[in-house]
């Protein structure tokens, strides 16, 4: 289904002007302007960071020669799809997903095929969510009171998202203008737990390595998974547990085969990295990566496992209503649960990391990989603790990636009036350079609804997403917003007055079927107009699954056909055809 959306006025009194004049915008004359060029060397771009507060990115390498277009490995060639019918269902290769045409915002030539030349050609992962699902503080047990709050294949999520890696390796180039890929840049929620141990996992994952997703006990898994508790699938045993009274298979050696080592070759291209919630704070929510209690028994050796539904009801009732951003009531459950925590083996790797950790990491030289150094983040960033910062895509091109967790706590997310200030001058400088914008953020902006205050800035007001929408819809060279967050493909144009209209991709999770990434193309259609080509695809595991593969690809493959299946799952999150592979088409600004 088509949405549009006009943003004359998201909400009365919010427009571009209303929202810099309460941020406390500068004129462009007192703000530190600067010209961003692919020629411009690494030195001279951190040095334009450090001497303004708009961290910039190096630049990547010229692409090679463009081969000819390939559908190959899209879900324009073939899509997983559930065999039969019942309960627990195998996946197999299912019909592919056409390409439809979206004209909201303008309208093409028909022949504008034989004339496109390209702009720019990427891919966005998104959600993640490296678990380490032996985490102490990890809240399973509030699937006493919704199926959906633990998922059976939760700890498969380092294969699966290996393999997702190892298919973008795999493509030919850009399925429709067959340009070679110029960088990844992943939206958020790259690990789950803000623990350490899941962020080392994220970065080898991306950047290349050998990893072992286990933390706690080396020899032995001591999750929910093995805890005998029929709440949870326990894939080893012949328990008659909740999920395989749903059909879920028994599979032997499944948990030790889940924490052996997995090698990731690493992105073949230059890749970047968006901050979401669940990588800012514990648990994706919680304010409280300093809070002694809640960072010792996160190392510590007790776990809860096991919660009657009405106190699961209750936690998950204020996780939602975002009355305690800081954890207060998951102290008290956690203190007064104490005779029911459980024995598992202490581990300092899965303490929470900092803004200033997860920053530290990027530039760490091991996790390079193809680089940028940094992935988008500079020194610049961490003398000023920031996590925004912009790059340059192509020579008509930047891109502008955002922070958009709320550091006062709650999952849905905000911008604070100084990363306001920098976006507008940002977009402003680059439309007087000549450049397109492409933003890139963790949160949509329907989702965009929280404004705690920063405890740490308390006079930085806080923007929810109606305002962000205003503020890119007054600058004429944005051409889309990209995200994540909600876990489900949804495109929407956003239609402002004097054709100052984008359009907002919002990329399904790899967590949660149907575990998705996104191809997008930009081309110039030489006829007034721009498009932005969008192509799912899935990871490089096969549909088909075998109980008895407990390899790495097998273990990716068994990921997908779990989470398909997983009790509660939602079953709209691919959306609907306007939401997957389209063609956006849009007016040259």
């Amino acid at each position: 289904m088509s949405r549009t959306r006009s943003v004359a006025s998201p909400k009365p009194g919010v427009n571009r002007r209303s929202v810099l004049a309460a941020a406390g915008a500068v004129s462009v004359s007192a703000g530190v302007g600067y010209a961003l060029r692919p020629s411009d060397s690494q030195a001279a771009t951190v040095a334009e960071a450090a001497a303004s507060d708009a961290p910039v990115a190096a630049p990547h390498q010229a692409p090679p020669a463009a081969p000819a277009p390939s559908i190959r490995g899209t879900t324009l060639n073939s899509v997983s799809a559930p065999i039969g019918t019942g309960g627990y269902r195998r996946l197999g290769a299912g019909p592919a997903w056409e390409r439809v045409v979206r004209t909201e915002l303008a309208s093409p030539s028909a022949s504008r095929a034989t004339r496109r030349t390209t702009m720019a050609a990427f891919v966005q992962f998104t959600d993640l969510h490296l678990t380490d699902v032996q985490h102490p503080l990890r809240m399973e047990y509030m699937r006493s009171a919704d199926p959906h709050a633990w998922r059976p294949h939760e700890a498969l999520s380092v294969q699966g998202a290996t393999s997702l890696v190892e298919r973008i390796n795999a493509l030919r180039g850009a399925p429709v203008t067959g340009s070679p890929l110029h960088f990844v840049m992943t939206t958020g929620d790259n690990t789950d737990n803000n623990a350490h141990s899941e962020l080392e996992w994220f970065m080898k994952v991306m950047s290349g390595g050998r990893m072992t997703p286990n933390t706690g006990d080396p020899r032995h898994y001591e999750g929910v998974q093995s805890s005998g508790l029929p709440l949870y699938w326990q894939p080893d045993s012949p328990t008659r547990d909740f999920d395989k009274r749903q059909g879920f298979p028994r599979i032997e050696g499944f948990l030790e085969a889940a924490i052996r080592e997995v090698r990731s070759p690493g992105l073949n291209l230059p890749w970047y990295s968006t901050v979401g919630n669940h990588d800012s704070l514990p648990m994706g929510c919680y304010a409280s990566q300093r809070d002694p209690f809640l960072t010792d028994f996160a190392v510590g050796g007790k776990k809860l496992m096991d919660l009657p539904a009405a106190a699961s009801k209750v936690l998950q009732d204020q996780i939602r209503s975002s009355d305690d951003p800081t954890g207060i009531q998951l102290r008290h459950l956690l203190k007064a649960h104490a005779r029911d925590l459980r024995s598992v083996t202490p581990d300092e790797k899965r303490a929470p990391f900092t803004r200033a950790e997860y920053l530290k990491a990027h530039l760490d030289p091991a996790y390079r990989g193809v680089g940028p150094v940094g992935h988008g983040y500079s020194s610049a960033n961490l003398d000023a603790g920031t996590q925004y910062y912009t790059f340059r895509i192509s020579d008509d091109v930047i891109g502008i990636s955002i922070d958009t967790t709320d550091p006062g706590g709650h999952y849905q997310g905000s911008i604070g009036a100084a990363q306001v200030r920098w976006l507008d001058r940002t977009l402003r400088q680059s439309a007087k350079d000549g450049s397109y914008a492409i933003v890139f953020s963790h949160h949509t902006s329907d989702s965009m609804t929280n404004t705690h205050i920063d405890p740490a800035n308390p006079a930085d007001r806080r923007y929810d997403g109606g305002a962000v929408v205003a503020l890119l819809a007054s600058h004429r060279n944005v051409l889309a917003w990209v995200n994540g967050h909600i876990h489900r493909n949804v495109i929407t144009a956003h239609s402002a007055p004097d054709n100052h209209s984008f359009w907002e991709i919002s990329t399904a999770s790899h967590i949660d079927f149907p575990q998705l990434a996104r191809v997008i193309e930009l081309v110039d259609n030489n006829d007034g107009t721009l498009s932005l080509f969008t192509t799912l695809v899935e990871s490089a595991a096969p549909h088909r699954t075998d109980y008895t593969d407990l390899s790495q690809t097998g273990l990716a493959a068994l990921y997908r056909e779990l989470s398909f299946n997983a009790p509660g799952a939602r079953t709209d999150l691919s959306g609907g055809a306007g939401d997957r592979n389209v063609e956006l088409v849009l007016k040259k600004g």
